[in-house]
Formats: structure tokens, C-alpha cells, sequence
């Protein structure tokens, strides 16, 4: 391993201090300050180790460490020529070299510039020397050598929770120009990404103050901490870690690309969020080497991602959900009517197909739900209107930030009129609400939005901001600033919608005919909803496949989604793919509870469907839901 010492340009050199002139009967004498010039004091400040970040019970998710650095110390007063300091400095980097069984590159121009503008100052050799490295040799130290200690970050769990952490990067490299008065001992770190940037003025902490003191000749005559440097403040998330480890596990054994997101209900709390592919942000520790950033940008499955927060999909049948409580809120359907499960029904002069062969039958809501039939809510849908739909879908979280403190979150999409006359030169026609009724066309959900939106549900109507971060604290534990929870608005959607809902969704995972059997599990009963959608161009067209919901379903306690991203041209449904990532994380969780018993069928009377009239289309895509036992 090749060594290189830091070496940035010079800085420019403060203007020496102004004097008055002497008047002439004193020209004789010699001014103090001549023969006074080398004996300086230096305040130099010391960076704050910055705050640590933890989860929701304080386990840490980033902190700091001691970093050593090898470095030569010069002689005072420093009386050496060119050549001897040269000399002097090679000595020592041989030497150096020898402890450490590796070439270290530094050249004399860096050396002699070093020497001239702040040999009073240690001049670093080897930087990031290995703790085990340090322990062998700390003693062992030959005269004209020292160690240099500073703060540096890490991320003890790695690269769980990275998307949301983030990383720091140094705001610069050791100066070798003039020493100036409060310049910082080594390097700060800041944040780039993550928490750690929004974050960063209350991670920082605050700087300490080190003197070191010359006299006449330039000699040290004392070096000492007058100020100890204050820690940052600690950031704590709402991030359960356990839950975070079983997510980012389970998107490891069944996703290539992916996100699940876990949230409290009755708070908005985010206990899990996690994407897939991630990466560990120590690589960025103390700094990244050019081709290690490359291999990230380049990554064809994009690692540095947050799929979470920052992607939002087509979100399929999930969608069906937001559209049953318009249709049943706004009165366009009772909970007893009736509408045949076709295999598909003529919009305009456009067939939109069933994601199932052959005809099911009339169903009523919680069936159709369940079952995922896309032409009872092609026919549904219309007859509820694009209005109550669009309006739904914004009461629900859809079409806006969450509002979490992480950089580029993602609106998603709601297609209003508005927007379909700026993209498409037209209004809202009936083709355009039935792909939205099965949520395809221009409809798009972050996972992020979607735990949000079943949250309500789960909760019996309530939007809550979503929270990240609980609140900020001192090393002493003394609150600075607490994130309280907050209701956004109350939903008002009646009991027997939300009845209606909440059966049809645990049927989907419980019932006979559901599309999710796969997320079911033995101890606690599961409710949900499974969703397939095509998105990108039609080259590149891959499918998502979604499963999104919340358990207990008597009592919920946890509101998920998960999607999972296919390949280009790969056959995934949100049954077989997402939903039993979901069951593997609470598989974990509950396997201590006693099993229950799973899989009663919700069977219901088939009524004839009442006509509906034909409209004219855009165009549809139906994804077939996959059924598994």
C-alpha cells in the first residue's frame, strides 16, 4: 500500500503587523517587536467530534472514532537550511516506513513548504493508520515523531439504514500554508447526504480552543487545551433497527431492487425504511477514492438510490383501495352492489381486459377487492367519476411530499385535468379513470407514500405527518428540540367504508380467493393488498410489484409497503414477489407468538351485475395478479 501525504497549495500570508514610524531622535533605537519577532502565540481550534445519530432505543447509527496519523515533528527554533530540513524529514519518513512496511510519497517541494510556512506544526506523513497498526507502535515512537489523534465518522451497522443516514466528507485537506490564528487543527467533516446533511449545523458541536505559545528565540515554551471542544448534538430517529435489519434482509433475499417502508399508524412514526441495492457509508470515511464513487454512479442497479423516498412507481391494483373509498364515500356504490368480473369490457372502441381469464361472476366490493378484478373497477371507477378519485387520492397522502428531512424526496403524481391538458393536450377521459381505477396510466406512488396512505386506514382515518427523527438532544440527554406527533387532517370516511376496507384487505391475505396468501402467518393476522404495474418505455418496460397493508388487523400496530422491482421483461406480481418479503421481516418478529388460525374464507352470495354504459378510452394495461395458495 502506496502512502501519500497530503500536500494542498499554500494559503496566502496575513500582511505583517503595521507600526508607526519612529520620530527622528529616536532612530537610534531598536524597536522591541524586532527583537521580540519569534516569540508568537497561536489559538488554534480544535473540531468537535460531531453528534452521534441513533435509532428510536438510542442504538447508534453513526458515530465517531479516534483516526491516527503518523507525523514528524521539526526542532525549535527552526534554524535548519533547505538541506537539512530535507535531510531531517527523510530520516524520519525512512524510519517510518520501516514500522510500517510501506512506501510513503511525499515530495521535497511539500516537505520545505511545510518547514517554511508552519514547521512549529507536526507534518503528517501517513494518514489513517490502522488501530492495530497504532497499538503495536504507539510506543515505540522514535524522537522527531509523533502520533496526531482526531475525530473521524463511522457507521457501526454498516450499510443499514445508509439511505437515510447518509455520510460525511472532510470540508478540505491539511493547510501547509501559513499558520492563521484559528485555523482548525485538522480537517471538519460535513455532511453530504442523508441526515447527516440536514442535520449538519446540529451535528457539528463546537470548536475548542489549543495554544501553543514561542518565545524570543522560537522556542515552545507551552502547548495546551484552554478550550475543550463541545460534542453536536445528538440526532434521534424513530427508526426501529431491529425492524430496519429484518426489512433490509429480507429486500437482500428476494429483491435485486426494491423498497419496504414500516410505519406506526397511530403516530406516522417510519420504523423501517429501507432500499435495495444500498451501500455502507464508511467507504466515504475519511474520503472515497474517485474509483470506488465511480463504481457507485455506474452501478447499472444504482445503489445510491433511495428507492423508499426517491422513486415512485405505477401503483397498480394498491390503488383499488383509494378508488373503493371514493366510489363508496361519494355514493357512487353500495356496499351491495353488484358488477360481473368480466374478462373484459369495451371502453370507446378499446377492450380493457381482466388481469384473469374467463368470467368470475357479479362481486360486491370486498370481493372484487379481494379477487383484484379490474373490470369491476373499470366499471366502478367510471361511474364514480375522475373527481371524487383525485380528491381521495389527495386526502390519502398520494400527489405530495411526506415531509421527512431527507433531500429529494419525491412528489409522486396524481394526473388531474390540469395535468392531462399540459401533457397531453387534453381533459380527463374515461379511459384515463379506468387505468387509473386499477392505478396505471399516469398515476405514481412512492413506497414512502403508500405505508402513509394503508397507515390510514389502519388507523381508522387519521393522516399524520410522518416523522424520521424524534428529537435532538445533548450528550447529557437534555432536549434541545422534540418532533411532536402531529395529525395532518382527519378523514372523514364513515365505519362502514372503513369496515368494507379493512375486510376486504384481510380477505386478500386470509380469504379464498385473495391474491396474497403468501404474506399470511401463523399468530397474527395479516390485512393487505397486492398490486402489478408495467412502467417505463416500452423497450425498457419492467413491472413493479407491490404489497402493501398493516397487522394485527384487529388492532394494527405496523402499516407496510414493499415493492419490487423486476427485471426488463421478467414476469413478477406483487403476490409471488413483495408479499413474502413483508412475510419474511414479520415472520421474525411474531415468531414467538402463538399460532392462529389462518385462511377463513369470506364467501359470499354472486348477484347479476347491473349494465353500465360503454365510453370512450384512452387505452388500458391490465397486469395479471398472481393467485397462489
Amino acid at each position: 500500500m502506496l502512502r501519500a501525504a497530503q500536500s494542498p497549495s499554500p494559503t496566502v500570508a496575513p500582511s505583517p503587523t503595521a507600526t508607526a514610524s519612529p520620530a527622528p531622535e529616536e532612530e537610534t533605537i531598536v524597536p522591541t517587536f524586532e527583537t521580540q519577532k519569534l516569540a508568537r502565540t497561536y489559538i488554534l481550534d480544535v473540531p468537535a467530534p460531531r453528534g452521534l445519530i441513533t435509532d428510536r432505543n438510542g442504538l447508534p447509527l453513526a458515530q465517531n472514532k479516534l483516526n491516527y496519523s503518523l507525523a514528524i515533528t521539526f526542532p525549535t527554533p527552526l534554524d535548519f537550511s533547505d538541506a537539512q530540513a530535507i535531510a531531517y524529514a527523510r530520516e524520519k519518513i525512512g524510519r517510518a516506513e520501516k514500522l510500517l512496511g510501506d512506501p510513503i510519497k511525499i515530495s521535497d517541494e511539500a516537505i520545505l513548504r511545510h518547514y517554511h510556512n508552519r514547521g512549529i506544526m507536526p507534518l503528517e506523513i501517513a494518514p489513517n493508520i490502522k488501530q492495530s497498526e497504532h497499538d503495536d507502535l504507539k510506543d515505540d515512537l522514535p524522537a522527531g515523531m509523533t502520533w496526531r489523534a482526531s475525530y473521524i465518522r463511522t457507521y457501526p451497522t454498516g450499510k443499514l439504514a445508509g439511505h437515510i443516514i447518509g455520510y460525511t466528507g472532510r470540508t478540505g485537506r491539511n493547510p501547509d500554508g501559513v499558520i492563521d490564528n484559528h485555523e482548525t487543527l485538522w480537517p471538519q467533516s460535513e455532511g453530504r447526504e442523508g441526515l447527516e446533511q440536514t442535520f449538519n449545523s446540529i451535528l457539528t458541536g463546537k470548536h475548542g480552543e489549543y495554544k501553543l505559545t514561542f518565545d524570543k528565540d522560537g522556542r515552545k515554551t507551552s502547548e495546551k487545551l484552554v478550550t475543550p471542544p463541545v460534542p453536536g448534538n445528538t440526532v434521534v430517529t424513530t427508526l426501529d433497527l431491529r425492524l430496519q435489519e429484518l426489512a433490509e434482509k429480507a429486500l437482500e433475499a428476494k429483491a435485486k431492487r426494491g423498497a419496504i417502508v414500516i410505519i406506526e399508524p397511530k403516530s406516522g412514526d417510519i420504523l423501517a425504511m429501507a432500499s435495495c441495492p444500498s451501500f455502507d457509508p464508511n467507504v466515504f470515511v475519511p474520503s472515497i477514492s474517485a474509483e470506488k464513487f465511480k463504481a457507485l454512479q455506474s452501478d447499472p442497479d444504482i445503489p445510491l438510490l433511495p428507492r423508499a423516498f426517491r422513486s415512485a412507481y405505477p401503483p397498480g391494483s394498491t390503488f383499488k383501495i383509494a378508488v373503493g373509498i371514493a366510489a363508496l364515500e361519494s355514493g357512487a356504490v353500495s356496499s351491495h352492489d353488484l358488477y360481473e368480473c368480466v374478462g373484459g369490457i369495451e371502453i370507446g372502441n378499446i377492450t380493457f381486459h381482466n388481469w384473469k381469464k374467463g368470467d368470475r361472476g357479479a362481486l360486491n366490493f370486498v370481493q372484487a377487492l379481494t379477487e383484484s378484478c379490474d373490470t369491476w373497477f373499470y366499471q366502478v371507477g367510471i361511474k364514480t367519476g375522475a373527481e371524487p378519485i383525485i380528491d381521495w387520492a389527495f386526502k390519502l397522502g398520494f400527489g405530495a411530499k411526506c415531509g421527512i428531512p431527507l433531500r429529494g424526496e419525491v412528489e409522486g403524481r396524481v394526473p388531474t385535468d390540469d395535468y392531462m391538458k399540459a401533457t397531453h393536450g387534453r381533459k380527463i377521459l374515461n379511459g384515463d379513470i379506468a387505468n387509473m381505477s386499477i392505478g396505471q396510466g399516469d398515476i405514481l406512488a412512492t413506497p414512502l407514500q403508500m405505508a402513509q396512505s394503508v397507515g390510514v386506514v389502519a388507523n381508522g382515518g387519521t393522516l399524520y405527518q410522518t416523522r424520521l427523527v424524534q428529537q435532538v438532544q445533548t450528550v447529557e440527554n437534555e432536549i434541545i428540540s422534540a418532533y411532536q406527533v402531529r395529525a395532518k387532517r382527519t378523514l372523514d370516511i364513515s365505519p362502514q367504508t372503513m369496515d368494507q376496507v379493512r375486510t376486504g384487505m384481510i380477505d386478500v391475505v386470509n380469504g379464498g380467493n385473495g391474491t396474497a396468501h403468501q404474506a399470511s402467518l401463523d399468530g397474527v393476522e395479516v390485512a393487505g393488498k397486492t398490486g402489478t404495474a408495467q412502467w417505463g418505455p416500452k423497450n425498457k418496460e419492467r413491472t413493479a410489484a407491490w404489497f402493501c397493508g398493516f397487522l394485527p388487523a384487529d388492532d394494527p400496530q405496523y402499516a407496510f409497503a414493499a415493492v419490487y422491482e423486476g427485471d426488463v421483461g421478467s414476469k413478477v406480481h406483487g403476490g409471488s414477489a413483495a408479499a413474502p418479503m413483508v412475510a419474511d421481516v414479520f415472520k421474525q418478529l411474531y415468531k414467538s407468538h402463538t399460532q392462529l388460525a389462518n385462511g377463513n374464507s369470506r364467501k359470499r352470495a354472486v348477484e347479476p351485475v347491473q349494465p353500465t354504459s360503454t365510453q370512450e378510452i384512452r387505452r388500458a394495461q391490465p397486469v395479471e395478479e398472481d393467485e397462489s395458495d
